[in-house]
């Protein structure tokens, strides 16, 4: 069952759940901010899990999934990363914004994620780690528009012939969400306003008049702020708008003007 705090909107935990049963690896596609971590975390807790996590960026290098070798008391030792030890112990394998990660670290995923879900550790003379029976992979990537972000190889992306695909929900959902985590303090107009104001941002952004879309995390952040009391315009400006200066002052004026002719001179 799921925790009471997810909202299963579009069935997406459903789908993981579905998917983790047959043994077919899930990839979770969508913009940052719609829950894409929530959701697997959330799976993972639903049925007692194990989860290891490992975030992908350019920085991202061999040795943190397999392991290095280390110096210790004068003898050569293997320190075993993160992918060598959720193969071990079984459970849950997440791999966030696997599309950002660079070719070489991606070939040495695959290997581990082929049929045989075998890896062979060079760095600790050949020895061949078998995953752990129910070993389960879950990758999320965001869209290319996304800065740092590029195409996955076809035979990796095959890896995980189920996809699940992540929007912004309904605005009516997202004020439920937003409910559930910033509690009641926050409602009726003045969470209406935050909400539609995210929607608005985020349409701008995907026809790329704006430079940015706002996440989940950010409706709720202001609807805590208005929840302590500050003003909804001044929350509104605080979470929204201020970022948008990081693009230059036309941007941040753009944005400024959205939000008042949405909230007026509160």
């Amino acid at each position: 069952m799921a925790g009471a705090g997810y909202l299963d909107w579009n069935g997406s935990l459903e789908a993981l759940g579905r998917a983790h049963d047959a043994g077919i690896f899930a990839l979770v596609i969508g913009p940052k901010g719609t829950g894409k971590t929530t959701l697997v975390r959330e799976f993972a807790a639903s049925r007692g899990l194990p989860i290891e996590s490992a975030n992908f960026s350019l920085r991202t290098r061999e040795g943190h999934l397999v392991g290095t070798k280390t110096l210790e008391g004068g003898s050569v030792a293997f320190t075993e990363g993160i992918l060598v030890r959720s193969m071990r112990r079984g459970g849950v394998m997440y791999l966030d914004e696997l599309n950002a990660a660079e070719a070489d670290v991606l070939l040495r995923l695959d290997e581990a994620l082929d049929d045989r879900r075998e890896l062979v550790l060079k760095e600790s003379a050949g020895e061949t780690v078998a995953a752990a029976d129910g070993w389960y992979a879950v990758a999320t990537i965001n869209p290319l528009s996304h800065a740092g972000t590029k195409e996955l190889p076809p035979q990796l992306l095959s890896r995980f012939p189920a996809r699940i695909r992540l929007e912004y929900p309904p605005a009516e959902t997202e004020a439920e969400i937003v409910r559930r985590h910033a509690g009641a303090a926050c409602g009726g107009a003045d969470l209406e306003a935050g909400i539609r104001l995210a929607d608005a941002l985020r349409g701008a952004a995907a026809v790329e008049e704006l430079a940015y879309a706002p996440s989940m995390r950010e409706t709720i952040a202001y609807a805590r702020l208005v929840g302590a009391g500050l003003a909804a315009r001044e929350a509104a400006t605080t979470v929204f708008g201020n970022v948008y200066a990081q693009w230059g002052e036309i941007e941040h004026k753009k944005v400024a003007g959205i939000i008042t002719s949405m909230f007026g001179g509160q």
